[in-house]
């Protein structure tokens, strides 16, 4: 099931997704990260965050952290547990998103992919993204849809 995050129960496994799963793949400097980590329970509270889970009560499998601006919905962030992934928790995560910004009036949706995350870029191409760019400073792909 897909539920909204709920801090107490969830941010412990949601920052330890973080940890394992996308800071291995950044290739920001170790200062930047320290930094972004310190102002990480912050950030989870802009925006809505969205978690995967067998059942109501569960612990998270994982999550995606979204935001709305203006037209746009910006994948901020998603993770899977390792055990978990290839089990379309990733596709039903993206889908209420999707329908969650399609009902607030979003026509369009980006996400930045990092460098050597080719399953990542996968990933999403296969849900109809397709790469804009190449942001050189931040050492991401930029994708971007249409939603409708």
């Amino acid at each position: 099931m897909i539920r909204y995050r709920r801090p107490k129960q969830d941010d412990a496994v949601i920052l330890s997704l973080i940890e394992t799963e996308l800071v291995p793949l950044s290739h920001m400097p170790q200062s930047v990260i320290s930094q972004i980590r310190k102002e990480m329970p912050r950030r989870l509270g802009h925006g809505v965050t969205l978690v995967a889970c067998p059942d109501y009560e569960s612990d998270p499998l994982g999550f995606v952290h979204f935001m709305l601006h203006g037209d746009l919905l910006y994948i901020d962030m998603l993770a899977i547990t390792p055990a978990a992934q290839r089990k379309r928790w990733g596709n039903m995560l993206m889908d209420r998103a999707e329908r969650f910004a399609l009902s607030r009036g979003c026509k369009r949706a980006k996400v930045a992919v990092d460098t050597g995350n080719t399953p990542g870029l996968t990933f999403y191409q296969k849900l109809d993204y397709s790469i804009a760019r190449y942001l050189t400073q931040s050492y991401c792909y930029e994708l971007e849809k249409q939603l409708s």
